[in-house]
């Protein structure tokens, strides 16, 4: 019994510390994307609480399949002697207890502490408290005002899921007795169910297209995020270039100095696309300084050329990156496939899938994974961490939009205060999606089961294990314990499985939604891969304001072309023969150096 506690104590423990490095992780994501014009402290402090709410919430499922699996024997299809049923019971109880607690506070966020912090912001008017004698007290009372409306919101979803009766109560003739059980649940439970299942919906669609578009897109950043032209080179080429403009428009106002008329109309018009072009050049020159450390400590200096040596691994990583992406979507796809053909109810709980019928390489991989103990925990919080950065990414990428309209868009160090919180309440839904993608479509077996396995002979009597020490061909995985009646003595499943089929089967029209909607997100991922693979997009410089032009020079410095040559040149500091000799690629307002 000693054993069994000392190894949940570790499993909570490593959970723990990774909370911890979550809340670091959500403090320095915060401050780096946040402008540091409007930062205020009500936005900052809620964000990374939400943040480190949101990856706790994410990283809780392979603790739940670490803690279901340490309570069965893989080698021996059995439980172990310190799982008692009580010692299970109470496990499970835990792993439900710190689920619905977070959920629960996940959903507060979204619904009421995010709204509040929105409507504080923005009742904040600097001239109206210095002027009118506005306090602080009538802000919180403005942002109170607003925020009824969705405190009233929270009140008709608990509402509404517990007094609506369940639909899948009068449908639920299907013999297995493990689903039919998931229907026996009080109305407290039910109402928080029903909340969490149209939370879950509504992070699908938010996750169809903003975590496909990032999962899509992110692999391909890394790969091309070495850049064509080093920074001494771009200097010493933008040096060149503006030396020649300066020459050029002395020659024109010397040809023009004597003339009475003034200067030609002709001559007026490359003068001013010069003094145009010499602008441009000068905030080159100065991205291209600051991109070698000039003015910095010698620290910084060392850390970019540091840097400028990892890019050939972020190229390697995004490469690995690429296989892994594709693998999660063979293997969504597969799944998708069997459960359309072989679910136990098909559209009537959700298309629930009593077990995996065709092999499946992500479930594949984690079974082998399993045998090097802790590789397949590690892994899937890498899985999980993956989708949770494709989101992300997706956001910065896509912008959060109503519509095709641009309402904000999330800039590295220049992302409104409005714009961080409602993208955090896109993440904290999207996690919910991202829970049920990985637990129903990306590792449906694992996720389900653990690394549990079950003896398929019948007990001797009673009450007691079946024996499989001497026929381990007998030995079979839990995915496969519905066939088995005494298999449910063995193979506990996750509670993470046992909340999601309690949803999809208590409020199918959730299920049935969600299931369809993975592929939607599979063809958006197909589409948005292929096209970044063969094209590069393109940044219209008419739709730019200042800030968003200066970004676009910047990124002169992190496109494709010649990574290794202008790696090492930024590793040492000096530019390429030919940019000395002034042939360097020739550098135009708007235009992006061309690689070899």
């Amino acid at each position: 019994m000693a054993s069994g506690y000392v190894q949940a104590g570790l499993i909570w423990l490593a959970y723990a510390v990774a909370v911890l490095l979550c809340l670091g992780a959500a403090i320095v994501t915060t401050f780096t994307w946040q402008t540091p014009i409007d930062r205020s402290a009500m936005v900052s402090i809620v964000a990374i609480v939400s943040l480190t709410s949101l990856l706790a919430t994410v990283l809780l499922l392979p603790v739940d399949i670490a803690l279901v699996s340490s309570t069965a024997s893989s080698t021996l299809g059995t439980k172990k002697h310190w799982a008692t049923p009580e010692r299970v019971a109470e496990i499970l109880f835990t792993l439900k207890v710190v689920y619905y607690s977070l959920y629960s506070w996940d959903a507060l966020l979204c619904l009421i502490v995010i709204p509040f912090a929105y409507f504080w912001y923005e009742e904040y008017d600097e001239v109206a408290f210095e002027e009118e004698g506005r306090t602080w007290k009538n802000r919180f009372w403005a942002a109170t005002k607003y925020t009824l409306f969705f405190v009233a919101l929270t009140i008709v979803l608990f509402l509404l899921g517990f007094f609506v009766p369940a639909a899948g109560g009068s449908k639920g003739h299907w013999d297995l007795d493990y689903y039919k059980s998931l229907l026996s649940q009080n109305h407290g439970e039910k109402a928080l169910t029903f909340a969490l299942g149209l939370l879950m919906t509504l992070g699908t669609f938010l996750y169809v297209l903003y975590t496909s578009a990032g999962l899509a897109l992110m692999p391909i950043s890394l790969i091309k995020s070495a850049p064509p032209i080093s920074a001494p080179q771009l200097s010493a080429t933008t040096a060149s270039q503006l030396e020649q403009n300066r020459e050029r428009q002395r020659q024109l106002e010397l040809r023009n100095a004597g003339r009475e008329e003034g200067m030609s109309r002709r001559d007026r018009r490359e003068l001013d696309a010069l003094i145009r072009e010499e602008q441009t050049l000068v905030r080159r020159e100065r991205l291209a300084a600051e991109a070698q450390g000039e003015g910095r400590s010698r620290v910084y200096q060392i850390w970019l050329k540091i840097c400028a040596l990892v890019r050939p691994v972020k190229m390697l990583g995004g490469i690995l990156l690429v296989l892994f992406a594709v693998v999660i979507w063979v293997s969504m796809f597969i799944t998708g496939i069997d459960k359309a053909k072989h679910s136990v109810c098909k559209q009537r709980c959700g298309y629930i899938l009593g077990q995996v019928h065709v092999f499946q390489p992500m479930n594949w991989i984690f079974l082998k994974a399993a045998k090097a103990f802790p590789v397949d925990y590690i892994l899937m919080a890498f899985l999980v961490l993956i989708l949770f950065s494709s989101s992300i990414s997706g956001i910065a990428a896509v912008g959060i939009r109503f519509l095709w309209i641009r309402i904000f868009q999330i800039r590295r160090g220049r992302t409104a205060p409005q714009a961080l919180l409602i993208a955090t309440v896109m993440l904290l839904l999207i996690t919910l999606a991202i829970n049920y993608a990985v637990a129903m479509f990306v590792a449906p077996q694992y996720s389900f089961y653990g690394t549990q396995t079950f003896c398929s002979n019948e007990p001797a009597y009673p009450g007691a294990q079946p024996d499989c020490r001497n026929h381990p061909e007998l030995i079979l995985p839990c995915s496969d314990a519905l066939k088995y009646k005494h298999a449910k003595d063995v193979c506990t499943p996750s509670m993470m499985s046992t909340l999601l089929n309690r949803i999809t089967i208590t409020w199918p029209l959730f299920g049935v939604i969600d299931f369809w909607a993975q592929y939607v997100f599979m063809g958006i991922f197909l589409v948005v891969f292929v096209t970044a693979l063969v094209r590069t997009p393109k940044v219209d410089l008419a739709e730019m304001d200042e800030f968003a032009e200066a970004d676009e020079e910047e990124s002169l410095l992190a496109s494709t072309g010649r990574r290794f040559g202008a790696t090492w040149q930024d590793v040492r500091g000096e530019p390429g023969r030919d940019s000395r000799n002034g042939n360097g690629p020739q550098l135009t307002r708007g235009s992006r150096p061309q690689g070899n």
